[in-house]
C-alpha cells in the first residue's frame, strides 16, 4: 500500500530556508507535495517555483507584488492568488494541507502559525522570532488543538530529536552550539572597522542576511535560548550555549542521571528541514552525511 504524500504549505519560499525546503521536496517527490507557496514580494522567483512544482496556491504579502503577479502570465494556469497577511493566514489553514512550514523573517508569520495550529496542521517552525514574541500563546495553541509543532532551527531540531522517548522532567540542561559567527577569530581592535559585507560572510552556514548578521553579533544565539525555553518548557538556568566552530554538534541534552545525548550532522539546513517534513519517518538525506572514516 502506497503511503500518501505529505502536502506542504511553504511560507517564505524565496528565502534561504525556502530554497533548502525546495531541495528537500525535490529530492522526495514520492513523499512530499508542495500545495502552496508564499513570499513577501519576489513574485518572479515565486512564479518560477510555482511552475517547477506545479503549485496551485500562491501568496504575496505586498499588494504591488500581488498585482504584478496577477497581471503576468508567469504562473501556471488556474493559480489561486492570496494577498496580504490574511492571504498567508488562509494558506496556513488550507483544508488540503498537512504541514505548514513558516519561514518568513520576523513576526509576520505569527498569525499564520497560530492559524495552522488551530486547524490541526503540523507546524514546522523556522521563524524563531515568533516564539520569542509569543511563545506562550503558540505553545498553548498547539496543546489546545493537539497539533504537532516541529522546530526547524538546527539546534532546536537537534534537541527535539534527543528528547524523543524522554519526559521533560528527565532533562537537567540543554546546550545549544554556536559557530561564533563571522567575527569569531577577529581581534577586538578590528571590530571597530566591520563592514556589512564582513558581517554576512558566515564561516559555516549559507543563510539569509539577517540571521547571518545576528549570528556574527551572537544576538541570534540569545534569541535561540529564549526559543528553547518556550519550546521545551525549560527554565532559563537550564539553557546554555557553547562555541563550537565546526558546527557539527548542534545541541546536547543532559539528563538528570548524568548522561548526555548529542545530535550531529553537517552544517546544512536540509537536515532539520527534512526531519521536520518527514517526521516521524526517515529517508535518505538530501546532502551527504558525516564521514567518520
Amino acid at each position: 500500500m502506497t503511503t500518501p504524500r505529505t502536502r506542504v504549505v511553504l511560507l517564505g519560499a524565496t528565502g534561504s530556508i525556502g530554497e533548502n525546503t525546495l531541495r528537500v521536496i525535490a529530492a522526495h517527490p514520492d513523499k512530499l507535495e508542495l500545495v502552496a507557496i508564499a513570499a513577501r514580494g519576489n513574485w518572479e522567483k515565486l512564479a518560477a517555483i510555482a511552475r517547477r512544482f506545479n503549485v496551485p496556491h500562491v501568496g504575496l504579502f505586498e499588494d504591488t507584488a500581488l498585482s504584478a503577479a496577477r497581471s503576468s502570465n508567469a504562473f501556471p494556469a488556474g493559480t489561486v492568488f492570496h494577498g496580504g497577511l490574511s492571504g498567508l493566514t488562509d494558506l496556513a489553514r488550507l483544508p488540503e494541507a498537512d504541514t505548514v512550514l513558516v519561514a518568513v523573517v520576523g513576526t509576520t508569520g505569527l498569525e499564520p502559525a497560530l492559524a495552522a495550529l488551530a486547524a490541526g496542521k503540523n507546524l514546522a517552525l523556522a521563524s524563531k522570532e515568533i516564539l520569542v514574541l509569543a511563545g506562550k500563546f503558540v505553545m498553548a495553541a498547539a496543546r489546545a488543538s493537539g497539533a504537532r509543532l516541529l522546530p526547524v532551527d538546527s539546534e532546536h531540531n537537534a534537541v527535539f530529536q534527543c528528547l524523543q522517548g524522554h519526559a521533560s522532567a528527565d532533562v537537567a540542561r540543554i546546550t545549544l552550539t554556536a559557530s561564533g559567527g563571522a567575527f569569531r577569530d577577529w581581534p577586538a581592535e578590528r571590530l571597530a572597522h566591520v563592514t556589512p559585507a564582513d558581517a554576512t560572510k558566515h564561516p559555516n552556514w549559507s543563510m539569509g542576511p539577517k540571521i547571518t548578521v545576528d549570528s556574527a553579533t551572537l544576538a541570534n544565539k540569545g534569541l535561540e535560548l529564549i526559543e528553547a525555553q518556550q519550546l521545551f518548557g525549560l527554565r532559563a538556568d537550564q539553557c546554555h550555549a557553547v562555541i563550537h566552530p565546526q558546527s557539527i554538534v548542534h545541541a546536547l541534552v543532559g539528563f538528570t542521571d548524568g548522561s548526555t545525548l548529542a545530535q550531529l550532522c553537517p552544517p546544512s539546513m536540509t537536515f532539520p528541514i527534512q526531519h521536520a517534513l518527514l517526521y516521524p519517518a526517515r529517508a535518505p538525506g538530501t546532502d551527504a552525511a558525516l564521514d567518520f572514516t
